[in-house]
C-alpha cells in the first residue's frame, strides 16, 4: 500500500461525513432530525403532487380548457429576401429546397415552408422552384431574366 502523500490528499472540508439525522439531541440533528416542527413536511410520506395548492381548487382545474387550438396545425414560413437571394447565388443557379439549405437559409430537418419576398433588387438570372413567392418578388426575378415555378403565387 501506497505513503501517505500530503500533496496527493484532498483539501480541507473537501471529504464530508454524512448527516446522520435523528441520533440524538447532542447531535444537533436528533428529535425534528432538521425538519422543522410540526407540519406537512415533517411527517413520514408528507409529499403533495406538481399543482397542489394547499388544498384550495388548482389551477389546472380551476381554467376551463374547452375549444380548439390550430397550434399543432400551423405552417411556419421560412421568409427570405430577393436581396438576400442576390447576395448569396450565382447568376443562372437554381433556388429550391435543397439549394436554400446548402447556403445555409435553414437547416434541412425543418418543415418549414419557404416564402420568397420582394424586400430588395435582383440583378441576377435565377430559376426559383419554392412553395411560395409574393408578388413583388416573382416581379423582380422575372425582371432580371428569371422564372419562378412556385406551388403558389399570392400577394
Amino acid at each position: 500500500m501506497a505513503e501517505y502523500n500530503p500533496i496527493l490528499s484532498a483539501p480541507q472540508g473537501a471529504n464530508k461525513q454524512p448527516k446522520r439525522v435523528g441520533r440524538g439531541s447532542s447531535s444537533g440533528l436528533g428529535t425534528t432530525a432538521g425538519k422543522g416542527n410540526k407540519g406537512q413536511q415533517s411527517r413520514s410520506g408528507g409529499k403533495t403532487y406538481v399543482g397542489f395548492e394547499g388544498g384550495q381548487m388548482p389551477l389546472y382545474r380551476r381554467i376551463a380548457h374547452k375549444g380548439f387550438s390550430n397550434y399543432p396545425f400551423k405552417k411556419e414560413y421560412v421568409c427570405i429576401n430577393v436581396d438576400q437571394l442576390e447576395a448569396k447565388f450565382n447568376d443562372g443557379e437554381t433556388v429550391n429546397n435543397e439549394s436554400l439549405v446548402a447556403k445555409g437559409f435553414f437547416s434541412a430537418k425543418s418543415k418549414s415552408v419557404v416564402k420568397i419576398l420582394g424586400n430588395g433588387d435582383l440583378s441576377k438570372k435565377l430559376t426559383v422552384e419554392v412553395a411560395k413567392v409574393s408578388e413583388s418578388a416573382k416581379a423582380k426575378i422575372e425582371k432580371a431574366g428569371g422564372s419562378v415555378k412556385a406551388a403558389e403565387s399570392e400577394k
